[in-house]
């Protein structure tokens, strides 16, 4: 498959297009971002560690049934993927509370919720990514219908059933993760984007260690360690 042009640059990724202009090429990157970009780092070796990762957990997914952008890896940090249109709504689902959930709320940190919390952002860095309901959904026209919003929460949480049981049996707590959707050629939603350290929160289920890109947000220092664990756990 060859590689063209440079299509977009995000955060933690590239994407490129190729000589099928279905698929598209998600180049991983080893920068590492915080706060929406107010922090910066970089750490050798996590793109690839992501990529793996990502790999593998959407592999996962499209055996238990949910259909993913992934089409295979095809080296340290590249992946091939069918080329989608991102709905530019972050959909992020929460276990336990931490983070902006803790800040915003006053939940105690580590207070495991009463049931799945699925919470929808705008995807635009220029606002900061800001916390939105159904009805500004429909107002901004990220989606067509409310019946789309639908089909993101089942999704997720269907999603988090999957994920949660996984890393359970690997001593993990999933804690809270991001994901992204988007249209395919045909007009059905998928899943799209990265499923990583980067996205995810992980602690341990023994120790509560932060195993994720917390460890960047607070200076907790071995970022890479961190993410080289939950693969050794993926792979268990």
């Amino acid at each position: 498959m060859e590689k063209q042009i440079m299509l977009y640059e995000g955060k933690g990724k590239k994407l490129f297009a190729t000589s099928d202009e279905n698929v598209v090429i998600a180049e991983f990157k080893d920068d590492l971002t915080a706060f929406n970009a107010e922090k910066k780092g970089t750490e050798s070796g996590k793109g690839a560690l992501n990529c793996r990762i990502s790999t593998l957990l959407f592999t996962l997914l499209e055996k238990e049934g949910i259909k993913t952008h992934f089409v295979k890896q095809l080296n340290d940090n590249e992946m091939l993927c069918k080329k989608v249109s991102i709905i530019p709504i972050e959909v992020v689902t929460r276990n336990i509370a931490t983070g902006s959930l803790t800040k915003r709320l006053g939940i105690k940190e580590g207070s495991i919720l009463a049931y799945p919390l699925v919470e929808f952002y705008y995807k635009d860095d220029a606002l900061g990514d800001p916390l939105i309901n159904d009805e500004h959904c429909e107002i901004l026209g990220l989606v067509k219908t409310r019946d789309e919003l639908e089909i993101l929460k089942t999704q997720a949480r269907k999603i988090n059933e999957i994920l949660k049981a996984f890393f359970d049996k690997r001593e993990l707590k999933l804690v809270d993760f991001k994901l992204e959707f988007g249209r395919d050629n045909e007009g059905n939603i998928i899943l799209a984007d990265e499923i990583s350290p980067d996205s995810c929160r992980f602690w341990d289920k023994n120790t509560n260690q932060k195993l994720d890109k917390d460890r960047f947000r607070q200076d907790l220092g071995s970022v890479k360690v961190a993410y080289e664990e939950v693969l050794r756990r993926i792979l268990m």
